[in-house]
């Protein structure tokens, strides 16, 4: 899969004492994103996505280069597995990371300055539940389940087995990737698997399975851009920018679908022609509709009530030790101010 990066550009200041120009030269070790949030635009945000169909918006503003008509230079990294870019942004590694909403509850308790500032997506199908030899809830009982466990599919999962009065201790968990799941099922070492797309669609079709439970009609599992208050604070300039990018970004792909495909489908390993279904499975958002849907209250779709429910859900499977206030998740004032 081909990696799209933009190296760092450095730029040395001309000083006029001879001493400290070479106490700079002499320093060859790159800056980390955290030290590059107080720098000038000079500076390339540092930005990370992992595969997902509902991050085409800045999968295309990166192969366009959208950035460059906004003055900014983007540093863009990209993991195979999403806990990886999470970890990275928690590291201070990164200025900006697109990751699963319901992964910040975590996050949070770790580290209480990370905030979500626009929305990509909501997942509409694209995150399921595989299984053979099952119609309800109830028939996971003892089953083994794959799964990487990450607070989104945590969620998807413990509403499903809700829904038929079991718990995850009526079941047996097989902590793999959400890639090694979807394998494991196609291959049938599992009857049971939690995954999403690009896997979710292909597991299903070589595993000769079904789709017993998914993310449709649903916020439950929203997607987005992280960033910490610090880079959010000296950066904001950089950061707003780089939003007008992405939001040229989705209005690509709705415009272009061919060319997206062709973009798309590069991140995500798949044929062209396979992207527009698996685009389909997700809400994508703009700019606007972060202001008009996502960031509204009174919107039933809002994201409020979805971070709400993963903080309440978090605390009741104990993936966090203490409650995190998910009114303090989110920083919706760039996309406002756009």
């Amino acid at each position: 899969m081909l990696r799209l990066t933009i190296h760092r550009v450095f730029r040395f200041l001309l000083l006029t004492l001879f001493t400290c120009g070479m106490l700079i030269a002499c320093n060859t070790q790159q800056p980390t994103a955290e030290s590059s949030a107080s720098s000038s635009s000079t500076q390339p945000l540092v930005v990370a996505s992992s595969p997902w169909p509902g991050f085409a918006g800045h999968y295309v503003a990166v192969a366009k280069d959208f950035f460059k008509d906004e003055g900014i230079t983007v540093k863009d990294e990209y993991f195979q597995v999403a806990t990886d870019v999470n970890t990275a942004i928690l590291a201070g590694k990164l200025d900006l990371a697109w990751a699963g909403v319901p992964d910040l509850v975590p996050m949070a308790s770790r580290d209480p300055s990370v905030r979500l500032i626009m929305l990509s997506d909501y997942s509409n199908g694209a995150d399921g539940i595989l299984a053979r030899n099952v119609s309800k809830p109830e028939d996971l009982k003892g089953k083994e389940i794959a799964w990487e466990a990450l607070p989104l599919q945590v969620l998807l999962l413990q509403k499903y087995l809700e829904s038929g009065g079991l718990t995850q201790q009526d079941v047996k968990l097989l902590n793999i990737t959400a890639a090694e799941a979807a394998t494991a099922f196609a291959s049938n070492k599992v009857d049971v698997a939690v995954t999403y797309e690009p896997w979710l669609s292909k597991a299903t079709q070589e595993g000769k399975g079904q789709v017993i439970f998914s993310s449709k009609n649903t916020n439950i599992i929203p997607d987005g851009l992280i960033a910490k208050t610090n880079v959010i604070d000296s950066r904001k300039a950089d950061i707003e920018a780089y939003l007008r990018a992405v939001d040229k970004g989705v209005q690509f792909v709705r415009d272009n679908p061919k060319e997206a495909a062709e973009i798309v489908g590069e991140r995500l390993g798949v044929k062209p022609e396979e992207v527009p279904a698996l685009i389909d499975t997700v809400r994508i958002f703009s700019v606007a509709e972060n202001k008009s849907i996502v960031f509204n209250s009174s919107d039933s779709m809002n994201v409020m009530d979805s971070l709400a429910f993963a903080a309440k859900t978090s605390e009741a499977v104990k993936l966090i030790n203490s409650p995190v206030d998910s009114t303090k998740l989110y920083d919706d004032s760039l996309v406002k101010g756009l």
